[in-house]
Formats: structure tokens, C-alpha cells, sequence
């Protein structure tokens, strides 16, 4: 006689697949059921169960498409409201994020670039791909309510364009706005990308209702967000929270901003992983991460290093601000504990011994891409308090409904 699966582990099944397919259909912004279910390895029949549990909740929209000249049900996240995008745009990366007034990620995607990619081709690719995740969702254009368009460079709050030369180089002082308000026809803002990292982790991630924390960029190069009172503090240009721009070695080479030592000419890919030329050959950030997280002793020992570096120059950020949190995120957060435990250790050990209550260090929930993220919720923020309306509570991942259980895969 065969053995029934206990009750409980059924209801664990079902929110799995439910949390699956919910994540399915936001990465990919739309597909079919068929889609869905060679995507996620459900069966058709569970898949066309929980599509209809979520359509019954007002989670997931349906409508009728073609697919290779037969007739299929497209499935979408449904939108509240309107959508924003937010742009990333990085030494190497693009990555763009559409969300609606629920705070719920309907899309993201990211896409590599070449290093000193050119400003009209990179935005025109920008553009382009916004107008396919659109049509991917069935969306029109005039959904979009607002557009921030985040870079990897400081940012003046005043011109919004990139603020120093040779960081992101070919991009200082270039209206970048422009393109995307006359082919949308919305507000459209630019920001610093460790601004935007900040903000996701405050309103959806770590730091989410924690007022005074500092949110710490670690990549190729290094970033900062403050959070004072629960604003972020932008200074009187926008520069605030540029540590990578910090002094670490006045007799260290130039940095891209001109000034001898920054912390920046330490953490950066090019010397990372040339100090493993030697031993590893030609490799990359990501190159160094992976191996880092898969036990290699040399990679985990720069980990560890640049963990500390990182630590002394963020310490003197929090005891001037006096913190309850510093959030890290970036490329070297996805190696965890290996970079967060010297990080705590070494912030810890400098600032005030018999400080009351000591600084909680947390890993980004975002550790990379959060960016877009940030953007996407600076433009819907923006959005809301120009039409006067208050964003709902975010709603992430539904909740299973009540409904009789259905037969899993």
C-alpha cells in the first residue's frame, strides 16, 4: 500500500511551486502557460492551477497571443495603478527594473557592456530594451509614470549629470535625460548608483523601517548611502557618501578622480586581480568571487583584505553619522560571511569601545542589481508625491489562497 505524503509537506510543495512560478513570471515579465511550465518544470496541469489561484487574487493577469501560429494564454503580473523603470548603468553593466504602485517587481533584466561603452548607443539599448519588457507585459507606454536613470559615478544634484571626469569615462557632463523623456514623455531623473543600492535595501530590503543606516557599495570600487531620520543625505551637490574617494595612502597612485590614494585605487578590478596573475592567470571580478566562494585560498585571502580596507574608511562615515545599521552590498557581499565577519570585526574595533549600542552589520538582501531597483522606486516615489497619493505596502510574494489543494508536479 502506498504511503501518503503527510499534509504538511504538501503545503509546503504547493507554496514552493507558488513562489516559483510567482518568481517566473516576474523575471521574465510574461509567458505562457506552456512557457511557464518548461520553465519551471511543473506540469501543465499544476501550472494552469496556481495560474488560476492567482488570477482569482488578483495577482496575475491572462489574455489570449499566438504562439509559433497557435493560440496560447499569455500570463502577466497585474499592475496597480501605473509602472516606473529604473535604469542601471554601470562600467560594464546595464540592468533595468520595471515596478508598479505596489512596490512589486513586474521585470527585471540585465545585459553586459563593453568597458567605455559609448553614451547614444547605451542608452539607445536602454530604451530599446524598456520598450520589449513593455510589450512583454502587455503593457502600453503610457503606463510609465516616471524614469531614474542610475550611474556608476557621482552625480550633481543640481545639473544631474556625471559630476567628475575619467570615473565613468565619455559620460561626464552629457544630458542624459533627454532620450528618454522624448521617446516616454515622463519625468525622468538621474542619480548615483550607491544612492539608489541604499534605497531598495531601506524600502524592500535589510534596513527596511531602520531610519539612520549606512549602506556600503562594495564592487569594482566602493560607494556609500546615508540614511539620516529616514532620508537619504545627498549633501549640498549630491556627492555625499563618496568613500571611494577617501584617502587611504597620500604617497598611492593617482586615482580617476585626480586626487593620490583614494580608497578606490585599492579596491578596483584591475589591481584585485592582478595580484592573482601569478598564481591564477588572467581572470575577472566575478572570477575572483566565484573562486572565493568555492574555498580558494588565495581569492578568499583578497576578500578578506579588502573587507578590512573597506571597514576603516566606512568607520569614520559611521562615527560621524552614529548609525544603528551598515548594510553592505556589491559584488564582494555574495562571498558573506567570508567579507561581513572582518568588516563587523574591524568597524567594530575602531570606533567607540563602550559605544551603548553597537552597529548591526547586515548583508544586502540585493547584494548586486539593486540598483535598478532603487531607481525604480525613486521614480515611483517621486511620481506618488507629485500626484499626492501614498504607495501601498509592498506585496511581495503572495500568500497561498484557500482553495482546495491541487495536485502538484
Amino acid at each position: 500500500m502506498a504511503q501518503k505524503t503527510p499534509s504538511g509537506s504538501q503545503t509546503a510543495l504547493r507554496e514552493a511551486n507558488r513562489a516559483l512560478l510567482f518568481e517566473t513570471v516576474r523575471k521574465f515579465g510574461g509567458l505562457t502557460q506552456i512557457e511557464l511550465s518548461e520553465a519551471t518544470g511543473l506540469s501543465t496541469a499544476t501550472v494552469s492551477n496556481l495560474v488560476r489561484q492567482f488570477v482569482e487574487e488578483d495577482v496575475f493577469d491572462t489574455r489570449s497571443t499566438i504562439r509559433s501560429g497557435r493560440r496560447a494564454t499569455l500570463v502577466t503580473l497585474r499592475r496597480q495603478l501605473g509602472i516606473s523603470i529604473g535604469v542601471f548603468i554601470g562600467k560594464r553593466e546595464l540592468a533595468i527594473c520595471v515596478m508598479d504602485f505596489s512596490r512589486t517587481i513586474l521585470s527585471s533584466h540585465t545585459l553586459p557592456l563593453a568597458l567605455d561603452h559609448k553614451v547614444d548607443s547605451t542608452i539607445e539599448r536602454a530604451i530599446l530594451l524598456i520598450e520589449e519588457t513593455i510589450t512583454t507585459l502587455g503593457a502600453a507606454l503610457n503606463e510609465v509614470v516616471g524614469i531614474c536613470l542610475c550611474v556608476e559615478a557621482p552625480v550633481n544634484k543640481i545639473t544631474q549629470q556625471v559630476a567628475i571626469p575619467g570615473i565613468l569615462r565619455g559620460w561626464e557632463n552629457k544630458e542624459l535625460r533627454a532620450p528618454f523623456s522624448s521617446v516616454f514623455n515622463v519625468p525622468v531623473y538621474v542619480q548615483n548608483s550607491a544612492h539608489m543600492g541604499g534605497l531598495a535595501e531601506a524600502r524592500l530590503g535589510s534596513a527596511k523601517g531602520v531610519e539612520n543606516f549606512i549602506y556600503v557599495h562594495a564592487s569594482d570600487g566602493v560607494g556609500a548611502g546615508a540614511f539620516v531620520n529616514g532620508a537619504l543625505l545627498r549633501g549640498v551637490t549630491g556627492l555625499a557618501g563618496e568613500i571611494g574617494h577617501v584617502q587611504v595612502d597620500p604617497l598611492g597612485p593617482i586615482c580617476s578622480c585626480g586626487n593620490r590614494g583614494c580608497l578606490n585605487t585599492t579596491v578596483n578590478e584591475a589591481r584585485l586581480v592582478s595580484l592573482l596573475n601569478v598564481t591564477h592567470g588572467t581572470m575577472t571580478l566575478d572570477d575572483l568571487i566565484t573562486m572565493a566562494n568555492d574555498g580558494d585560498p588565495g581569492c578568499r585571502r583578497i576578500v578578506t583584505d579588502v573587507s578590512v580596507r573597506i571597514a576603516e574608511v566606512t568607520a569614520q562615515l559611521c562615527i560621524a553619522l552614529d548609525p544603528k545599521m551598515v548594510v553592505v552590498g556589491g559584488k564582494f557581499a555574495e562571498t558573506g560571511d567570508l567579507f561581513i565577519e572582518p568588516f563587523q570585526e574591524s568597524l567594530c574595533r575602531l570606533l567607540f569601545p563602550d559605544a551603548m549600542t553597537p552597529i548591526d552589520v547586515r548583508r544586502a538582501q540585493f547584494p548586486d542589481g539593486q540598483q535598478a531597483v532603487g531607481s525604480a522606486l525613486f521614480a515611483l516615489e517621486k511620481s506618488s508625491l507629485s500626484a499626492g497619493t501614498a504607495l501601498p505596502e509592498h506585496a511581495g510574494v503572495p500568500q497561498q489562497s484557500t482553495s482546495a489543494p491541487t495536485k502538484e508536479h
